[in-house]
């Protein structure tokens, strides 16, 4: 059984290195980009996967958001996972990165809850961006409500990348929460300023868990 798991993964792996060296060469943008199109519809997630980090990397903008699309939908949950994780690379290379804020938004309620982490990382590389087109609601939504401790982790950990005023309230009821909440919640107050946030912070001092009062000690200090 294991022999046979073996020899049936391992052309996927070889397939997925050669997708992902695509562009490391002297192929042109073009090649790159009929290469891609066929990998990333793949039967193999692991070089669907690949492909998607070879096209952001190497291929036309163009494709890299056609096969960006098509990956943050994928039935895999490690593909849509890594599509997540890419979207701050390729937002630059769009004229209009907005079109990867709703896509982002709908994997905040994926089933897959490190598919959720991923677009909440995600949501806060991307900012402003982000932010205008309903990211704070969306990650205090599943930071104050999911009941993955690690989806609210992350959501907690975006709103503090953004820093927008209208996410404040979650971080600091994240405040209270289980330690790895807490955790990430201190350190989430870093770009907020206030009374609220000076009094949360030394509330912070007395936590039992000794990263939390670090963070905030660490915040604290002038």
């Amino acid at each position: 059984m294991t022999d046979a798991g073996a020899h049936h993964e391992e052309p996927d792996i070889e397939r997925a290195a050669i997708v992902a060296a695509l562009g490391l060469g002297d192929a042109s943008a073009d090649a790159v980009d009929a290469a891609v199109e066929t990998a990333s519809t793949d039967g193999s997630p692991r070089v669907r996967a690949a492909a998607i980090g070879a096209v952001v990397r190497s291929g036309s903008s163009g494709m890299a958001a056609q096969v960006w699309r098509r990956s943050i939908a994928d039935p895999d949950a490690g593909v849509r996972r890594r599509a997540a994780e890419l979207a701050p690379q390729l937002a630059p290379r769009l004229d209009d990165p907005r079109a990867l804020v709703e896509p982002l938004l709908a994997r905040l309620h994926d089933a897959d809850v490190t598919v959720i982490e991923a677009a909440a990382y995600a949501l806060g590389e991307l900012g402003p961006t982000a932010v205008d087109h309903g990211a704070t609601a969306a990650l205090s939504e599943i930071a104050g409500g999911h009941d993955d401790a690690l989806a609210r982790e992350a959501a907690v950990a975006a709103l503090g990348a953004l820093g927008d005023p209208a996410g404040l309230p979650t971080v600091l009821r994240a405040c209270t929460d289980k330690v790895t909440v807490r955790r990430r919640a201190v350190l989430a107050l870093a770009p907020f300023s206030g009374a609220e946030v000076v009094a949360a912070l030394r509330r912070a001092l007395d936590d039992r868990d000794w990263q939390v009062r670090q963070a905030a000690e660490d915040l604290l200090e002038p």
